[in-house]
């Protein structure tokens, strides 16, 4: 018989699943834009009309995520 260590596999099969489930945060594509989104806003540019505007730069999200996004930056 084989020596099988329980405790040990345990840990490492958790250790793994901490890797895998681990987040991966990646910047925004609006923030390549924010001194742009920002200034508009400050202007009373409203999310619907910065969501346009973002189209026209080829960046396609819905207004609610350029609301989320100036909550955090704006």
């Amino acid at each position: 018989m084989t020596d099988f260590d329980v405790d040990a596999e345990t840990r490492r099969l958790q250790e793994q699943t901490k890797q895998i489930r681990k987040a991966v945060y990646r910047p925004s594509q609006l923030d390549r834009y924010k001194g742009e989104l920002l200034q508009l806003h400050r202007n009373g540019v409203t999310p619907a009309q910065l969501q346009r505007w973002l189209r026209g730069h080829r960046i396609k999200v819905a207004w609610s995520t350029v609301s989320r996004w100036l909550k955090k930056h704006g």
